[in-house]
């Protein structure tokens, strides 16, 4: 897919024109920022490439983590590396007395086949942690958010005659798997290093156009569980089923009575979705296997949703053997995957609004939108859910150029979502929005008042 440049968009993020909403903003430092942003444009550009065209999966990130933490240290961050056990990386910038500031970046691909055309895509093959061989690709935007990290620590330092406090800028591995920003955290983040007073991170976005932002107060992403079940029976000959406990039978039956827990056992306004994504079982026409094997994800935002819809795949699956006369030991066995479970992003209501404003005296009304909470899942909420209770906000900031958004909304064809292989954020003006974003939030909230 080809992409082409809206100027006044570029424009507008090259000098960070802004209208009339941006008279707060201090022209100088505007201009500040502005000339910062042209001058390492390059070099950040070229990095974004590099990093796309050289992905690496979860847990395996030595490549993208080295150098994320050699630009931190050359923006004059203090560095540790392979933090939490893996290839976590956190730089410290101490500038005076002031409130501390987390800003996280997300380092992984994912086992994706790029499809998207680019000069610059990724053709990695690697072997995954199961030894397995696999195409590799940032399908999920990560190399822009490294990017927009890298500029905006850059951009900080260099602005540091404005602000006043602590950065804590962290390199987090596996976030597609849900583990990288766990055992950070268990490995003494928030007390090893400065605690911080607010938590940030931006996520590219498939759907807003580039050049522009998105903020939601309150739940923004869901608790995510895998869930695995074992549908178990009495297999037999498919001549002769009523000599049998049929486990396809009792599968399906189960499948279909988990559609209950949304539309009967949940609350309307409580947000719920539960899919069967797999479903297993049998190796010929005329037999009936012993087991069936169906894997779900569940999404949710309130805890208490998140355990009742737990609790009744439990009892819908036990409630449907008992119906079908297995005996105990032929019960299913239903699995949470806990190693795996991504609790929901809370973004704070005040730091949102508070962070909106800022977006909004730096590139105008217009380009700050208000998005809607998703049921997809990530990590970063953690991050605000520790005993600290440190608040924190994900922002999106648009990867799609204008006029790809604008044909989808006329013609109703869907984007590229983020995951798929076809999915190319636009380079600029995406990296400098995100840039101009965090370096916007980092002054509103560490500013000199």
């Amino acid at each position: 897919m080809k992409f082409h440049s809206i100027p006044g968009l570029v424009l507008a993020a090259v000098c960070l024109v802004a209208p009339s909403t941006a008279a707060s903003v201090d022209p100088a430092l505007r201009t500040a920022l502005a000339q910062k942003l042209a001058a390492d444009y390059p070099s950040l550009d070229a990095l974004y490439k590099d990093l796309h065209a050289h992905p690496e999966l979860s847990l395996m990130e030595e490549r993208s983590s080295g150098i994320v933490a050699q630009e931190l240290r050359t923006a004059g961050f203090t560095v540790t590396e392979k933090f939490g056990g893996g290839f976590g990386v956190v730089g410290i910038f101490k500038n005076g007395a002031g409130p501390t500031l987390l800003i996280r970046a997300d380092l992984d691909g994912l086992p994706v086949t790029e499809e998207t055309g680019l000069p610059y895509a990724s053709k990695v093959r690697t072997k995954n942690l199961a030894g397995q061989e696999v195409s590799t690709m940032h399908a999920c935007g990560h190399d822009i958010h490294m990017t927009c990290f890298i500029g905006a620590a850059r951009a900080l330092v260099a602005l540091k005659d404005r602000w006043a406090g602590t950065l804590v800028f962290v390199g987090q591995p596996a976030e597609e798997t849900g583990v990288g920003a766990r055992v950070m955290l268990a490995a003494g983040l928030y007390r090893q290093f400065p605690k911080p007073d607010f938590a940030l991170a931006l996520h590219d976005s498939a759907t807003l156009p580039a050049g522009t932002v998105g903020t939601i107060e309150g739940f923004a992403m869901a608790n995510v569980d895998s869930v695995d079940i074992t549908v178990r029976g009495i297999g037999g000959h498919g001549a002769y089923p009523h000599t049998t406990k049929d486990p396809i039978v009792l599968a399906s039956r189960i499948v279909l009575a988990l559609q209950t827990i949304v539309s009967r056992e949940t609350r309307p306004v409580d947000p719920v979705v539960v899919t069967v994504g797999s479903f297993h079982g049998g190796t010929k026409h005329n037999i009936i296997p012993d087991e069936v094997k169906l894997q779900l994800t569940i999404r949710s935002y309130a805890d208490e949703v998140r355990n009742r819809t737990l609790d009744a795949v439990k009892r819908i699956c036990r409630g449907e053997a008992i119906a079908a006369g297995l005996p105990e030991d032929r019960f299913p066995i239903v699995t949470v995957a806990d190693g795996e479970y991504t609790p929901a992003t809370y973004n704070d209501p005040a730091l949102t609004r508070r962070l909106r404003e800022a977006f909004v005296a730096w590139l105008g009304a217009d380009r700050v939108k208000s998005i809607d909470p998703e049921m997809g899942g990530e990590d970063f909420g953690r991050f605000g859910r520790t005993v600290e209770k440190i608040p924190v906000c994900l922002f999106r900031v648009g990867a799609v150029a204008p006029e790809a958004v604008a044909a989808s909304e006329r013609t109703g064809a869907p984007l590229p979502s983020l995951h798929s292989s076809k999915f190319a954020p636009v380079p600029e003006p995406t990296i400098k929005t995100g840039i101009t974003a965090l370096t916007a939030a980092g002054l509103e909230l560490l500013g000199r008042k």
